[in-house]
């Protein structure tokens, strides 16, 4: 009989988001649970390859009107982000964060797991 899943230990909420040609991904699922709206003031920062995204009531970054997020193209760049690209947004709502992972990003998790888990090396 196979193993039952432990519960889930964490509040995450994820979604899958195409970036659009202005750099716009939309999941209002993942917004909806940081309590983001339109017009929520955000800074952006991106660290190992993930962008990071926290409220700022000083930030130039903005929830747009229609519920989007919109990356910024020097962001999209240090990430290699282009239109049509699927990224996974990770919402963190104890810690009030967004977390992009993009598609080279998820590449190598997926790798890595499939890799310990299947053995040998799948790149």
């Amino acid at each position: 009989m196979p193993a039952i899943p432990e519960p889930r230990s964490r509040d995450a909420v994820y979604g899958l988001a195409a970036v659009d040609s202005r750099g716009r991904v939309a999941d209002h699922a993942v917004l909806r649970a940081l309590g983001w709206t339109p017009g929520t003031r955000l800074a952006i920062r991106e660290t190992h390859h993930l962008l990071i995204i926290q409220t700022d009531s000083h930030g130039v970054f903005r929830v747009t009107k229609q519920g989007h997020l919109r990356l910024p193209a020097p962001v999209r760049h240090c990430c290699d982000l282009r239109p049509g690209d699927r990224v996974l947004l990770t919402a963190e709502p104890a810690r009030g964060v967004l977390v992009v992972h993009p598609p080279a990003v998820l590449d190598d998790m997926v790798a890595d797991c499939h890799s310990r888990l299947l053995g040998g090396d799948l790149a």
